[in-house]
């Protein structure tokens, strides 16, 4: 069994071409023995954003504080609050958006494939 707290995870800013203001805590990977799935914390501060992409991987998330949005093309937006959850299925294009809140925090849940996550989240 592994058991932290968020806290201790170090949060690392992301660095992806176009995402703003938005830093990454990797809570559960391959590193710590997760054999199917990976469990990343996201903060997306005020006027931050991850802009619209796509992947082979579905996700899942889980939204814990802040209010923010998603999307799908830019234009039309689902308000996101705490305790919303959303599905996102593989190659579906999203993207989130914080325009008003401090911060907009959420779980995101994906599998652990090598191409979704980092080489510094794998076991040496």
């Amino acid at each position: 069994m592994y058991a932290n707290h968020y806290m201790d995870v170090e949060e690392k800013e992301v660095t992806l071409e176009g995402v703003k203001n938005t830093t990454i805590r990797w809570l559960v990977s391959p590193k710590v023995g997760a054999k199917n799935f990976a469990m990343r914390y996201f903060v997306i501060k005020k006027g931050g954003t991850i802009p619209i992409h796509q992947h082979d991987w579905e996700h899942e998330i889980f939204v814990i504080k802040g209010e923010g949005y998603l999307t799908t093309d830019g234009k039309n937006l689902i308000k996101a609050v705490p305790g919303s959850f959303f599905y996102v299925p593989p190659n579906e294009p999203h993207g989130y958006i914080n325009e008003d809140s401090e911060t907009f925090e959420f779980l995101c849940i994906i599998p652990a494939k090598k191409e979704a996550i980092p080489e510094s989240e794998w076991v040496d």
